[in-house]
């Protein structure tokens, strides 16, 4: 019996670039520094308002605070006592505003993004302080010593190959 060698077809997939020609980018200068904080009154169909973003791990709160209409805070088109049940989070939330003694005389509404129950909570403490600093400077500097204006900056460990996590390693058997 003779034996045939069978070969092997490999298919060898090769992927052109696309050169995708654009026009030359117009240099922009920016008058604006970075340090300098910009209030932001912009007027809409409900009044002026005072705009800033809070985050914390991977939750992002965009806030508005408007200084007329019905006097509520709304998280994503919901009440926050709905939006938030228990009544930890709720405190959280409303930290600020009961530091400065401004509950009853803003309407809020919030757009929440990512994260957790907590981390969305304190995302939003953070933006509505945000806000408050930018409607009243004057409240920044007994805001940072309650430590409202900081941004907690831990966030989750990146998982490393080899590991079930960060630093779990596998269970490692003698036999």
């Amino acid at each position: 019996m003779i034996k045939e060698k069978t070969e092997k077809k490999t298919k060898k997939t090769v992927r052109k670039k696309k050169v995708i020609k654009k026009p030359e980018a117009k240099k922009l200068k920016k008058s604006v520094s970075k340090k300098k904080i910009e209030k932001k009154e912009i007027k809409a169909g409900s009044g002026k308002y005072f705009e800033a973003v809070g985050r914390r791990k991977t939750a992002v709160a965009r806030v508005r605070i408007f200084t007329r209409g019905e006097k509520v805070i709304l998280v994503n088109n919901k009440p926050f006592d709905v939006y938030f049940p228990m009544r930890k989070l709720q405190e959280v939330v409303k930290s600020p505003l009961v530091k400065m003694d401004c509950l009853g005389k803003f309407r809020i509404t919030v757009v929440l993004k990512g994260g957790g129950f907590n981390g969305q909570a304190e995302a939003l403490r953070h933006g509505i302080t945000r806000a408050l600093v930018k409607y009243k400077s004057d409240f920044r500097q007994e805001l940072k010593k309650a430590g409202y204006l900081t941004r907690d900056p831990r966030m989750r460990e990146r998982k490393k190959f080899g590991l079930k996590r960060a630093r779990r390693a596998p269970q490692w058997q003698k036999r």
